[in-house]
């Protein structure tokens, strides 16, 4: 492959618009700006003629990373948490999947998007898993994208909105997030991570389970720390290449006729989400009334999606973050439990 190659001249056009939108969405501190930056720069090729494919081996890599970052992100103690307070847990967490489903369901029935591509796109769990999942169930991972991340960012503006509201802009407690690309590395737990994705990835392979790499890596991730064989170690360099090949992936997908039909589609989508945030926001205000949880706490435990953001707003700020993260965590548990199930029944039912 020499410099004249059209493929080449392509990838270096990838990673030339992808390193600045990455640094710049870190900069003004967009969320999930690893992957949004590599896809709104595969976007930008895809619909100017440029095209690139991602090799599914590298996808379903990436999708095995993701795995153990998910099952990395989720202390023990949530268990226990969870557990010394179920019903309310449970409650919770049943209604915000409950009122997720109903608004996906309505922009299925409306034909703003196809009934599971709106499901998915609706469901209140990790953007990227959720993403990633619905490729696996018949979903256009494309709009699920564009409604995830949208979500995504809507859901961390209000939530240091209210934060600030709540604590004050002179806070001295909150710390803005750095992101070091390069840091110290525990050698051999990183070398034990490896083994933990490969495996994952291998096992995936074999099985050919929806979204398996994910799944199965998180399962193997939560096992080897939760048992205390292992603490994961993913350094940011190999997150961000990750995010960045699921990030291009979704975003070289995309055509002209998908971009605008998303375009069509935002003000709908947007009154959805701001629809689900309202309801969320009820919800804390009864977990406020009733259970004797503080607003703040209340609020950043219901709010729909974002976790890896809600998690660090909420570590600089004076919340019951346990309750937070547990709340967060179930969620995204039983999501992952009962998307599969949900996105068939509407999609049967409606017909698409």
């Amino acid at each position: 492959m020499t410099l004249s190659s059209p493929l080449l001249r392509n990838w270096l056009r990838l990673l030339v618009i992808s390193i600045p939108l990455v640094a710049l969405m870190e900069l003004i501190h967009l969320p999930a700006a690893l992957l949004l930056g590599p896809m709104f720069a595969g976007i930008f090729l895809a619909i100017t003629n440029h095209p690139l494919t991602i090799s599914k081996k590298c996808f379903s890599a990436a999708q095995a990373v993701v795995g153990a970052m998910i099952a990395h992100a989720i202390p023990p103690s949530v268990f226990g948490r969870i557990a010394a307070d179920w019903p309310l847990f449970i409650s919770c967490i049943v209604a915000v999947i409950f009122a997720s489903a109903i608004l996906g369901w309505i922009m299925a029935k409306l034909q703003v998007f196809p009934g599971s591509t709106a499901i998915w796109g609706s469901s209140p769990g990790a953007a990227a898993a959720m993403t990633i999942m619905a490729e696996s169930f018949g979903a256009d991972v494309r709009l699920v994208a564009f409604m995830q991340y949208l979500r995504v960012m809507i859901v961390a503006l209000v939530a240091v909105l209210v934060t600030r509201m709540w604590m004050g802009t002179d806070n001295p407690d909150h710390a803005v997030a750095t992101f070091t690309l390069f840091g110290p590395l525990r050698g051999l737990a990183f070398a034990g991570t490896l083994l933990v994705i490969a495996t994952g990835y291998l096992i995936a392979r074999k099985v050919k389970m929806p979204s398996g790499p994910m799944l199965i890596t998180l399962v193997l991730g939560t096992i080897v720390e939760d048992t205390g064989l292992l603490r994961l170690e993913l350094p940011p360099w190999l997150l961000a290449l990750s995010y960045a090949i699921i990030g291009w992936s979704i975003g070289l997908r995309f055509t002209r006729e998908i971009v605008g039909y998303a375009a069509r589609a935002l003000p709908r989508v947007l009154l959805s989400v701001m629809t689900l945030v309202a309801v969320c926001c009820g919800f804390a205000f009864l977990l406020v009334r009733f259970a004797g949880i503080d607003p703040l706490t209340a609020y950043l435990a219901t709010s729909p999606g974002g976790a890896d953001t809600v998690a660090i707003i909420a570590s600089s700020s004076h919340v019951d973050i346990s309750f937070v993260m547990a709340m967060q965590t179930g969620r995204f548990i039983l999501v992952l439990i009962t998307g599969p199930a949900i996105s068939r029944f509407v999609a049967k039912r409606l017909g698409t």
